[in-house]
């Protein structure tokens, strides 16, 4: 069972019928409740957004402050919130005479919309700000829930090659033309045959698989015919945009902020998704190993030394501006509106900077990543409270160009092709910069928070690493 939270409009008060023997009082804490329907409602539309958030990524005690806020600005000041990975219950406190209210709603689909994500998030300012009834909210919210994307489907194609791109200049493939191409036209098939895959149900540890085989088969293909001297890097490329959509983020804050039972169950997917692109990768490398003999056993002295040499030579503003392109690009296939958009860009190229220059400096990777997404995760809480933009669309953004692709793929070759048992050490290494990558993000938001002082009694309460929800506590409306 998750970790619950209560939520008290108003401080109690001692009242006299406390100290009356059982069954003789009536022990109601503040004022009075509205109507049982009115109650249903309020209640269904705080587990809507709920539902919103945790569909976009955002982390359980985000999920669980945002509930609280919508309840209690709408008059029911004492609300359980439970929140687990696949679902959340609310339950409403009404007095010892009358059994409370219960609602669940269960957590299906999980589709990254940075627009509803935002459009959501304005609704909830406006909810707390007692602009809008109950009724008026919930049909805003339903209106906001069912609008179709804000572009078509073949522009988050796009963005996605444009990410592979991105990254195979960022990993230090910008002095060969073509690897960018083959990166960029391998991701936008596999998106494309994934599209298609999720249309037939098939379940996304199979499509994670086909997704890696498809890319490694690309890449290797590529490599033989001589129209690459560099593979290594188009594959890796490729396993950071399978890999960018995952929940690393969120994993780690809701670990941090002790919901342990859905830390659990999103670090549980992620370690399948992984597995399944882990199993295409390696069938991929396996059957061109048995197809093209020693050029394709020749790939790991001769591309993966290169990437290694290519990676820290590349000047800072190409850094800078691989790794903007690579978070925008990412920011755009989740169909994030202008303005996220713009700060993403800003976030993925601080991110790459910062890591650039670690790196040059001899830093180890796993520092280096904590410590450039810290940064990231410490501007975007700022420039998120600024512009009025959910900072989970900086942090996820700004962790993509240092998502350890590259570490992946070089594993999987040693343990596949080369039968090295120094591929698990670097598996390991990449889990470590996974970990490292969302535990700096959570620590920056965690470091751009007001002062402890200047925080709400509600606030206070759920005061910790906050990438969604309401940025201060609820003013109490009774409808």
């Amino acid at each position: 069972m998750g970790i619950t939270h209560r939520a008290r409009g108003v401080l109690r008060r001692r009242d006299p019928e406390l100290t009356m023997p059982p069954g003789t009082r009536n022990v109601v804490y503040g004022p009075a409740l509205p109507d049982e329907s009115t109650v249903h409602l309020v209640l269904d539309l705080g587990l809507r957004i709920g539902e919103v958030q945790m569909a976009s990524g955002a982390g359980a005690s985000d999920v669980t402050a945002t509930i609280i806020a919508v309840v209690t600005a709408y008059g029911l000041p004492h609300t359980e919130v439970d929140v687990i990975y696949t679902s959340i219950t609310v339950s409403t406190y009404r007095g010892t005479d009358l059994p409370p209210i219960t609602s669940l709603r269960v957590v299906r689909n999980r589709s990254l919309d940075y627009t509803r994500l935002a459009d959501v998030e304005e609704l909830l300012r406006r909810i707390t700000a007692n602009e809008l009834t109950a009724a008026e909210a919930y049909a805003e919210l339903d209106r906001i829930t069912t609008a179709p994307h804000p572009f078509p489907r073949w522009v988050a194609t796009l963005s996605w090659a444009g990410m592979a791109a991105s990254l195979a200049v960022l990993l230090g493939g910008g002095s060969t033309p073509l690897l960018p191409l083959v990166a960029a036209g391998s991701t936008a098939l596999v998106d494309r045959v994934g599209r298609l895959l999720n249309r037939r149900a098939l379940p996304f540890f199979f499509q994670q698989a086909v997704g890696g085989a498809i890319a490694t088969a690309v890449a290797l293909g590529c490599y033989a015919t001589g129209m690459l001297d560099n593979a290594a890097l188009a594959i890796a490329a490729s396993i950071i945009v399978l890999l960018s959509g995952m929940t690393v983020v969120g994993s780690m804050q809701d670990a941090i902020t002790g919901y342990n039972v859905t830390a659990a169950g999103r670090i549980a997917e992620l370690a399948l998704m992984s597995a399944g692109l882990i199993a295409g990768v390696v069938l991929s490398l396996y059957i061109g190993l048995r197809i093209g003999g020693e050029s394709v056993g020749s790939l790991d002295a001769q591309s993966l030394g290169r990437a290694e040499v290519l990676a820290p030579a590349l000047h800072l503003p190409v850094q800078m501006l691989a790794g903007a392109s690579t978070s925008a690009c990412f920011a755009l296939a989740s169909y994030a509106p202008p303005r996220p958009l713009l700060a993403a860009g800003i976030g993925g190229g601080v991110a790459a900077a910062v890591h650039s220059l670690l790196t040059l400096i001899d830093v180890h990777t796993v520092l280096a990543g904590a410590v450039a997404t810290t940064v990231v995760g410490f501007i975007g809480g700022i420039i998120a409270r600024r512009l009025r933009i959910p900072a989970l669309v900086i942090a996820v953004s700004g962790v993509a160009p240092l998502l350890p692709g590259f570490a992946t793929y070089r594993g999987l070759y040693e343990l596949s092709v080369l039968g090295s048992p120094t591929g698990v050490a670097t598996l390991m290494l990449a889990v470590a910069t996974g970990l490292a990558l969302g535990a700096g993000v959570v620590l920056g938001e965690y470091l751009a928070q007001p002062v402890r002082s200047r925080l709400g009694r509600l606030e206070r309460r759920f005061a910790g690493p906050r990438m969604s929800g309401p940025l201060r506590p609820a003013n109490r409306r009774i409808d």
